[in-house]
């Protein structure tokens, strides 16, 4: 005895769309991403910001060595004069990422002159050269 198996007599559907439950889980999953970007993201930015204080930082102490270099070892009075010592000096770069001015001060550490610049972030943190030349 052979046995024959028949086609199936039930038609075949075919999909044109997505259930409402297929559409409705993407939507969450999206929106558990975009909350999680939403949190993560600002932190990121912060960071970013601080990173760059810290680099113009050291470019301005690195132009105030210059200055210092130049003048017979004297440091200049107000930040602004390393102006000439700075290679992109076209945008404001005494400025920090908040749009505060970097504080500069010279202080004396074992006896020499030691050019300090620093500035605060909004989270109260100080970011600063703090090298003793």
């Amino acid at each position: 005895m052979i046995c024959t198996m028949k086609p199936s007599t039930r038609p075949t559907r075919l999909r044109k769309a997505f259930t409402l439950l297929e559409v409705l889980v993407v939507v969450a999953i999206l929106v558990v991403l975009a909350s999680a970007a939403v949190i993560y993201v600002p932190k990121y930015l912060d960071d970013a910001k601080k990173g760059t204080a810290k680099s113009s930082i050291s470019t301005l102490a690195s132009a105030v060595e210059a200055y210092r270099l130049k003048n017979e070892g004297n440091l200049p009075q107000q930040l602004e004069l390393v102006r000439p010592y700075l290679k992109d000096a076209d945008k404001d770069p005494f400025m920090d990422p908040w749009n505060k001015p970097y504080i500069y001060e010279v202080t004396e550490i074992n006896g020499k002159e030691v050019p300090i610049i620093y500035t605060k972030a909004p989270d109260g943190e100080t970011i600063a050269n703090a090298r003793a030349n």
